[in-house]
C-alpha cells in the first residue's frame, strides 16, 4: 500500500481543460505545469523536493496540517519577444497564475521541527514524524 496519496482539487480539473482547448490557437504562451515533488521516508521523517523554477520564496506558502502538506505558489511569468535591433514590441505575454500541491503522508508530521528551503528553484522540505498533530504554516529560508 502507497503510504502517500495525492489530493487532487475537481475545481482545477475544468480550467486546465478548457486551457488545452483554446492553446493552439493562442500565441505560444507556456503556463506553469503542475508542481512535481519527490518524497522520500525514513525512521525519523520525509524529505520532500519540489520543483518551482523562477518563483520567489515569498511567493511560495507551505501548509502542514497533521499528516496534510500543503504546497501553493504564486506565478509571475513575463516574456517579450522583439526582431532586430530597432524593433518595437509587439508580442509581450505575461502570466499570472497560481498552483498547489497537496498530500497526504503515512504519519503526522511535527509541524515546530519542521525545515522548510528553497534554493535554485528547488524547494526542500524535512518534516520530522509525530503522533499528534496541528496546523502551522512554515517560513520559506
Amino acid at each position: 500500500m502507497n503510504a502517500l496519496t495525492r489530493f487532487e482539487r475537481l475545481d482545477d480539473v475544468f480550467p486546465e481543460m478548457f486551457r488545452r482547448l483554446v492553446r493552439p490557437t493562442m500565441f505560444n504562451v507556456e503556463s506553469p505545469n503542475e508542481i512535481r515533488v519527490d518524497v522520500s521516508e525514513n525512521d525519523k521523517g520525509y524529505e520532500v523536493r519540489a520543483e518551482l523554477p523562477g518563483v520567489g520564496k515569498e511567493d511560495i506558502r507551505v501548509t502542514i496540517d497533521r499528516n496534510f502538506v500543503s504546497i501553493s505558489a504564486e506565478i509571475k511569468q513575463e516574456k517579450e519577444e522583439q526582431f532586430g535591433s530597432n524593433a518595437r514590441s509587439l508580442v509581450r505575454e505575461i502570466y499570472r497564475g497560481s498552483t498547489t500541491r497537496s498530500f497526504t503522508l503515512a504519519h503526522e508530521v511535527d509541524d515546530k521541527a519542521a525545515i522548510a528551503k528553497y534554493e535554485n528553484g528547488i524547494l526542500k522540505l524535512s518534516l520530522p514524524k509525530r503522533s499528534e498533530g496541528v496546523s502551522r504554516t512554515l517560513n520559506i529560508q
